[in-house]
């Protein structure tokens, strides 16, 4: 959470008017009536993808959602103390919501259990937290709160046994935006040093235990925490500066490990969180789990900072931006309002051990509906050059479809006609729109983009275009306007510009 004050065709018809006139002897002349024209209902386009069942889905609004699984259960906790859970990833409940002592997550007292937090920030509220189960069995919320229009904020830990409350507060570990002497021993400069909100916990591959953190200001930073407590190990100050600086519009850390690549990934929100602010989602990586952090073209994320506040011109062209604001065009045959996100962001990730899938659960606005928000969750699939990529549409498990498809996409059910967007590299409010793309059999692609794809097998395309090249995954997903399952590809350029699109046809 920034600190700031957050065709369908007709077939026409034609009646015909017939006339005729005739003469002779007295000049006698007669009509004939016009035929009545026969009404044409109007035939809908068909729809050339394999329909069934509409699948449904049960939405619920958390803001900064930050996923945990405890049993078969996951769960996201956000803003404002809000809360929501899903065995399925499709369908939510809420559970919770407010800042106030009718929350049960804190046992209908976060005020009085958070009196020392809301006291320094001056106002009575959370933001984004992080939910970890440490090696006790108990569950560790990293909340925080901020004054909104500064970075005056704390960050604490309260504990509880059960994941759903309540949490008894443990203790402020860091606060910022003060004047005088910060949290590192040194005056406290907004510049370089973080506002201590947006916290993420996990280990690292070798067991170690780590905190991510920042929001504007001085940046994202990184703490070693220890493993029994949950606290910062101590002498680390605000530990090491990850990425950002000088007020650059970046936030909502969250890092995720993969056992495949062996890579670290760095998720970041960029831009404003509002309908107008253009958040979007960037990725860098590393080998190391307290980085450094680098994009596709070896940039070490550390050295990236707004030239003046705020400053986006200056930022943009860094990091792998994965998803931003976007809308799908509806085909013909489509129906219901077209697909697409406002300002999608702060995110949280999960890899599942047991299917090797990745997720990206991440709440997002809509086209013309202002700051109503909800929860989303997309998959996500490594490309060839081991970059994470967001599958197009949202998650729902092709064991739903009927009749039954295969996990495979072959070359040949890859060519054909897609919608397709590409993401660019700007922060922009302005919403990406679809243009119509064809892969043809002969490995051409033309329409709207042109250029060479090739199928690489296991899934796995390349797009050539303008002489840049994309690295891209293919996926069947379900697709809510055509009422099917359909195929979908997401790619990535080394420059960090993403290309996602959806086959008209199955």
């Amino acid at each position: 959470m920034a600190f700031q004050n957050r065709r369908n065709f007709l077939a026409g018809t034609a009646a015909l008017a017939l006339t005729a006139c005739g003469g002779g002897g007295g000049g006698s002349t007669g009509t004939v009536t016009p035929a009545t024209p026969t009404p044409v209902t109007p035939t809908p386009p068909t729809n050339p993808n394999a329909v069934q069942t509409a699948l449904t889905f049960g939405n619920a609004s958390v803001h900064d959602p930050s996923v945990i699984k405890s049993g078969s259960t996951f769960y996201v906790f956000g803003s404002h103390l809000a809360a929501a859970k899903t065995t399925d990833l499709m369908n939510w409940t809420k559970l919770a919501d407010g800042v106030d002592n009718n929350n049960a997550l804190f046992g209908n007292k976060v005020t009085t259990e958070l009196a020392a937090t809301f006291a320094w920030t001056t106002v009575t509220d959370l933001w984004a937290p992080d939910v970890a189960k440490l090696d006790d069995g108990k569950f560790y919320m990293y909340y925080c709160s901020c004054q909104g229009s500064s970075p005056l904020s704390a960050l604490g830990v309260a504990v509880a046994t059960n994941i759903e409350g309540p949490y008894a507060n443990k203790q402020i570990l860091l606060k910022s935006g003060m004047v005088g002497v910060s949290d590192d021993g040194t005056t406290y400069d907004a510049t370089k040093h973080p506002n201590v909100v947006d916290p993420q916990v996990f280990k690292d591959a070798t067991g170690k235990l780590w905190m991510v953190y920042g929001s504007y200001s001085g940046g994202i930073f990184i703490l070693q925490l220890d493993l029994t407590t949950g606290l910062p190990i101590a002498g680390q100050g605000y530990g090491k500066h990850l990425l950002g600086g000088n007020h650059a519009e970046i936030e909502g850390a969250y890092i995720l490990y993969s056992p495949t690549s062996k890579y670290y990934y760095l998720f970041t929100s960029w831009g404003g969180l509002a309908a107008n602010g253009g958040y979007n989602v960037r990725l860098a990586r590393s080998l190391s789990p307290d980085g450094p952090y680098v994009d596709g073209s070896g940039k070490d994320m550390a050295t990236v900072r707004a030239s003046v506040a705020f400053d986006r011109p200056s930022i943009q062209d860094n990091a792998m931006k994965l998803m931003g604001g976007h809308q799908f065009t509806n085909a013909d045959f489509e129906t219901g309002t077209a697909l697409g996100y406002v300002s999608p962001g702060h995110n949280s990730a999960y890899y599942d051990a047991a299917t090797g899938q990745y997720f990206i659960i991440f709440h997002t606005r809509f086209p013309s509906t202002g700051e109503a928000h909800e929860i989303r969750v997309h998959e996500m699939h490594l490309n060839e050059d081991g970059w994470l990529v967001i599958a197009p549409l949202r998650y729902a498990p092709l064991s739903l479809a009927s009749p039954a498809q295969t996990v495979d996409v072959s070359a040949a059910q890859a060519a054909g006609t897609y919608k397709l967007v590409n993401h660019g590299r700007d922060i922009t409010a302005v919403s990406k729109s679809s243009v119509v793309v064809v892969l043809n059999t002969d490995g051409t692609v033309s329409g709207g983009v042109t250029g060479t794809w090739t199928h690489n097998g296991s899934n796995k395309l390349t797009v050539v275009s303008g002489g840049t090249t994309y690295k891209g995954v293919l996926s069947r997903q379900w697709n809510t306007n055509s009422s099917a399952f359909v195929v979908s590809f997401s790619a990535l350029s080394s420059g960090g510009v993403s290309l996602w699109a959806i086959r008209l046809s199955s």
